[in-house]
């Protein structure tokens, strides 16, 4: 069996976690997250591809890219694609790619409403970093799922 790829796109902003707004995302920092992340995966034994950008049309081409690549499973907090970021949602229901949205915060706590997560096969919001964790190894049982069904 071959070794799960899991790809984590940071959207729009993410790169100033830790410095922007600390009371609402906390003091990590996006290099710390990332740590936190590599971590994981090198003791739960899959590849994990880690991309950042401020600009949808990279995100967009990173998606394409990851499914051309045989990505498994694409975890993403879109950060600030959230709000108006349909062309988003629209590259992975086209590509078909299994998403996970992820959120550091509880969006709905601030009324906020997330247009690309209906796109995706699940959220997870409002458990701070710790959330991009849950969603690793939600991405993981996906990925080991879908070796197993071909």
């Amino acid at each position: 069996m071959r070794t799960p790829k899991i790809l984590v796109i940071q959207g729009a902003n993410m790169n100033w976690l830790g410095k922007r707004e600390p009371e609402k995302y906390g003091t990590t920092t996006a290099a710390e997250l990332d740590a936190m992340m590599r971590d994981h995966a090198q003791r739960h034994g899959y590849d994990l591809a880690l991309f950042q950008t401020n600009h949808e049309g990279a995100c967009i081409d990173r998606i394409y890219r990851a499914v051309e690549d045989g990505v498994d499973c694409l975890v993403m907090n879109p950060g600030g694609f959230t709000y108006a970021g349909k062309a988003v949602a629209d590259c992975i229901r086209g590509t078909r790619i299994p998403y996970l949205e992820v959120h550091i915060k509880n969006h709905y706590a601030a009324g906020a409403h997330s247009v690309i997560a209906d796109a995706a096969i699940g959220v997870i919001m409002g458990l701070g970093v710790h959330g991009y964790l849950h969603a690793l190894d939600a991405a993981l049982r996906i990925a080991h799922e879908r070796a197993s069904a071909t």
